[in-house]
């Protein structure tokens, strides 16, 4: 009894000893709970695991990322996810924690769409170029084109100001004579111009920019493939996001013209000089002298504009179908006092799902724009040519003239300039596009890695363009009388339909890896356009063509087919060695049936030397791969028909005294006209360190496009016209050096974010033509052995100060002193067109672009710097105001020489300019380099209640275009120059504005 007693004493203690013990355990336990979203976008992560570090306790994130779990005061919480680096995070008594996750760059390793297909980005045997979409993003623009300036070594982007302008994009220079920019692809589909689609809807942008990587698109792909992948919806996450923004837009500088009493000193000057009277309205003397009217053109034209975007898009469903819907509307009110602007409405809905072995998707997105654009009395002078050139003392606004606008007068002022503001706004000059993009796609896979793809889509762009010129008076030079009234209109649209029927093979076997591809490509394009005229309406008369005294019209259309066949075959051995080999054919209707086929192939390689058992790194050193490629592209950017000579069947000729029927040749072609061909080659080698923290690659590339389509000369006996034939007649090399750098740091609180790149270019002319005569351009000249378009002007040495100087000088006719003094290169005895010489490269040597993001707590900064290097350009908006005749004129020309100011480089104005003072000479070429804070921004996300249905909020303020350290005297070094043989010839191009913007992003 007493035994049993005691044994149950015993069991009594134990029981209360292991009790306490586990009371004690379960009093020291706590309630951890917090939030998990990724860095790069700040959404919440479902999903996540979140275990104590060494027990099997844990949890994962429901939909909105959040997460609680029970641990002991000193754990250590765990926190993974597929695609992400793993965090540790000491719990250290917390009760909310709270976790950025990044991208894992070993894990994801940036699975990159390329050709017809996807790709790691550690297995990429070509040239491949990621942009950093997020902070490109950041860019405010309705062209995706502008995202990519500074943003990739090698690809280089000339904007401009202008409200719905284009931009021009080059990928390793010049390939072409024709059209340079690069092919873009958007969810699979090519389209000629991507610039009727919002950049706000983009997830991803690849740049291809070597023949390995682009040949798969063989006739398409010789200027280079930018390859643009849209949101897309997600399995299983239902979200609302709405982003906003709306900026201030201003011109960032003014150029220093000269005030009324400083301009008719000047031009008063010039008029003695050359010995005509003073025009009345610049003598004081004269009762029509103009002292009451003093316009600073540029105060009175620029203005603030206002920019503005707004979108909204809807995302989630199931893995049976998920969705996206975007809507974007974008506005651009110009920063000129006219009705210039640009606005657009856009909808895009993408559908994607699967079903077992089947996968399938579409995309449906409609454009609509209108733009209203700047007017051009002359060819190639802009509105900015004419408002500096407007003279001071005409008046913006005068009710006595027709149309309500000042104008100039030839009897007080004799000055042939343009009131700009009233010409654009009299002016009627309108745009709008409709664009529709439909796409399917589906894939079926037929066996274990055989795949089937099938993709059909159709791109839409309906036009309508209105240009009607009114009645009116803006001076005596810019009369336009009731006859003279007219009005363009023209309607037309393009269809263009792509149908891809693919099959690929991606298998394992052991250490190989093995991917095949094939496919046929069919695409179909019609263009077609209606114009109509009409001449002759009175004043205040409805601007419709039914209301013209005089209506006429033509009507144009046309049909390019294409049949391309590719293939892709890439290998792998045990993650170390990788080649890859594209081969095309392109058949198209552009060239006559015996040249209408090209073959195009490439083969490239990489050596993952990381994997290397016999080569042991450091253990900072995670990563390096050796590759390089060679390959053959094609470029078929000739008009259509060009093949074809044009002849006049009713071209009759007097013989004696009868007329006898006969047949002229009106445009002469070459019959054997055939592809452009692209080569290139690369070497490159890429590092990762540091786990992969900082990532460098540099790269070698040379690119020869041979067979240049160009205009070369014909005798005029020939009758055609123009005088010139279009045939492959060229050849130019392009060479340079690459160098891309990253660094990021997500360990702390304050992480950030450095990326960097460098690229050098060498443009250099083989052949042009069989006897390699020199191509002129505007103050530029082409040439074998030179690069393209390099400035070709006259070299000057001071200023003649007295007859004496003259007569001791090469003859130079006209000349007298206070006139320029040209350089005798060729020591002829006379000054000729022969002595001009090469000024200097217009094509960058240097490009580069600098990003910086960061963010602490709940605050985010970033910048952006951007420029160009080593090219000069021919200002010739400083040339027309350094002149010295009757329209405006730069302040340095009050500086002018005289008898009484000699210490001065700057001629004397003299009316007829009969030295030549103002042709194109090294007084106007300045050069070109220039480095820009393109962005800066600085954000701050909203902290918030768990249970609001607002998942996320920011806002920001961001400045755009905020400062440029150029030596330049024009408006921007960064303007639209693409005439390729005039190149670097800075004309009136809209300055980009500086843009101060407010910003929110919510996300439900």
């Amino acid at each position: 009894m007493r035994i049993n007693l005691l044994k149950r004493n015993r069991l009594s203690w134990l029981c209360l000893l292991l009790t306490f013990i586990s009371f004690s355990t379960f009093a020291q336990n706590s309630t951890v709970s917090g939030v998990v979203q990724s860095a790069g976008d700040e959404l919440p992560l479902p999903g996540v695991n979140v275990i104590e570090q060494g027990t099997s306790n844990g949890v994962t994130t429901n939909m909105n990322g959040e997460y609680s779990i029970e641990v002991a005061p000193d754990a250590v919480l765990v926190f993974s996810f597929v695609g992400f680096e793993n965090r540790e995070i000491e719990v250290n008594n917390q009760t909310t924690i709270n976790v950025m996750m990044v991208d894992n760059l070993e894990a994801l390793e940036d699975v990159v769409v390329i050709g017809y297909g996807t790709q790691k980005k550690s297995d990429l045997t070509g040239s491949v170029s990621i942009v950093d979409v997020d902070e490109a993003k950041k860019v405010i623009t309705p062209d995706v084109g502008k995202l990519l300036q500074g943003q990739a070594a090698g690809v280089t982007v000339q904007s401009s100001g202008e409200p719905g302008g284009f931009v021009n994009i080059k990928i390793r220079g010049i390939t072409s004579f024709n059209n340079n920019n690069p092919l873009f692809v958007i969810d699979g589909v090519i389209v000629d111009s991507p610039f009727d689609f919002p950049p706000g809807e983009i997830e991803s942008i690849q740049v291809l920019k070597d023949a390995s990587a682009a040949a798969i698109y063989g006739q398409r792909g010789a200027n280079g493939v930018v390859i643009i992948t849209t949101q897309q919806g997600k399995d299983g996450v239902n979200r609302i996001s709405y982003k906003s923004q709306i900026g201030f837009q201003t011109v960032p500088k003014k150029i220093p013209l000269t005030n009324r009493l400083q301009y008719q000193k000047i031009t008063s000057a010039a008029e003695r000089n050359a010995g005509l009277e003073v025009v009345p309205g610049n003598d004081p003397t004269s009762d029509l002298y103009i002292d009451d009217v003093d316009t600073d053109w540029q105060e009175a034209a620029y203005d603030t504009g206002i920019v503005e975007n707004h979108n909204l898009s809807f995302t989630g469903g199931a893995k049976s179908l998920s969705y996206n819907l975007n809507l974007d509307y974008f506005k651009n009110t110009g920063y000129f006092e006219t009705p210039q602007d640009y606005e657009r409405y856009s909808t895009t809905l993408d559908l994607n799902g699967e079903k077992g072995r089947f996968r399938y998707g579409a995309k449906l997105a409609y454009t609509s724009s209108d733009k209203n654009n700047f007017s051009e009395y002359l060819p190639g002078e802009t509105a900015v040519v004419d408002l500096l050139g407007a003279i001071p003392t005409m008046p913006v606004y005068d009710e006595n003239r027709l149309g309500g606008f000042g104008g100039a007068d030839n009897l007080t002022q004799r000055a042939i300039t343009l009131n700009v503001i009233g010409y654009q706004n009299l002016i009627t000059n309108l745009s709008s596009r409709n664009r529709f993009l439909g796409n399917i796609n589906a894939e079926y896979d037929i066996l274990d890695g055989l795949t089937y793809k099938f993709n059909a889509s159709a791109d839409r762009l309906d036009f309508k363009n209105k240009f009607f010129n009114p009645p009116s008076d803006l001076g005596w030079y810019y009369i336009t009388t009731n006859d003279e009234a007219a009005l363009d209109a023209s309607n037309g649209s393009t269809i263009r339909t792509i149908i891809n029927n693919l099959l690929s093979y991606d298998k394992e076997f052991g250490k190989h890896n093995i991917g095949a591809l094939i496919g046929v490509i069919q695409e179909r394009s019609d263009f077609e356009v209606t114009t109509g005229r009409g001449v002759g309406f009175l004043p205040d008369e409805i601007g419709k063509i039914q209301f013209a005294d005089a209506i006429s019209g033509t009507e144009y259309e046309n049909t390019v087919t294409s049949l391309s066949y590719l293939s892709r075959l890439n290998y792998g051995f045990d993650d170390r060695y990788l080649l890859t080999f594209n081969f095309r054919r392109d058949r198209t209707s552009l060239f006559a049936p015996q040249n209408n086929t090209g073959d195009y192939f490439s083969i490239s390689g990489a050596w993952k030397v990381h994997n290397e058992n016999f080569i042991e790194l450091p253990e900072w050193w995670n990563t390096l791969k050796i590759r390089g490629g060679y390959g053959q592209l094609g470029n078929n950017t000739i008009g259509v028909y060009d093949y074809a000579a044009v002849v006049n069947p009713f071209a009759s000729y007097a013989f004696g005294n009868s007329l006898a029927p006969g047949t002229i040749a009106i445009d002469i072609k070459d019959p054997d006209v055939k592809w452009e061909d692209t080569e290139t080659v690369n070497v490159a080698v890429e590092t990762g360190m540091f786990n992969n923290k900082l990532q460098f690659t540099t790269e070698y590339f040379k690119k020869r496009s041979s067979d240049l389509l160009a205009d070369v000369p014909l005798p005029y006996s020939t009758g055609a016209f123009p005088a010139s034939i279009t045939t492959n007649a060229a050849t130019i090399e392009n060479q340079g050096l690459e160098f891309s750098l990253s660094y990021s740091n997500a360990e702390h609180e304050f992480q950030y974010n450095i990326s960097a790149n460098l690229g050098t270019l060498e443009n250099k002319v083989i052949k042009i033509g069989e006897d390699d005569l020199p191509i002129s351009g505007a103050a530029s000249r082409t040439e074998v052995g030179r690069s393209i378009g390099e400035l070709y002007v006259f070299e000057t040495e001071g200023i003649f100060q007295n007859q004496a100087e003259i007569d001791a000088h090469a003859t130079q006719p006209g000349a007298a002193p206070g006139d320029v003094k040209f350089v005798d290169v060729n020591e002829d005895g006379q000054i000729t067109d022969d002595d001009r010489t090469f000024q200097g490269v217009t094509i960058p040597k240097y490009s580069y672009g600098l990003n910086f993001s960061s963010s602490y707590k709940n605050f985010d900064f970033s910048f952006f710097w951007q420029g160009n290097a080593g090219n000069k350009v021919f200002n010739a908006t400083y040339q027309g105001l350094m002149v010295g005749q009757y329209t405006n004129h730069h302040i340095d020309l009050l500086d002018y020489w005289s008898p009484e100011n000699t210490n001065t480089n700057v001629p004397r104005p003299v009316i007829g300019d009969p030295n030549g003072n103002a042709r194109a000479s090294d007084r106007f070429i300045e050069d070109g380099s220039y480095i820009k804070l393109q962005n800066i921004q600085l954000g701050y996300t909203m902290p918030l209640p768990k249970d609001l249905f607002v998942q996320r909020a920011r806002v920001y303020v961001t400045g755009q275009n905020v400062l440029t350290i150029s030596d330049y005297r024009g408006y921007d070094p960064d303007f639209i120059s693409d005439g390729l043989f005039s190149r670097g010839f800075a004309r009136g191009s809209y300055p980009n504005p500086r843009t101060i913007a407010l910003g929110i992003e919510v996300d439900f």
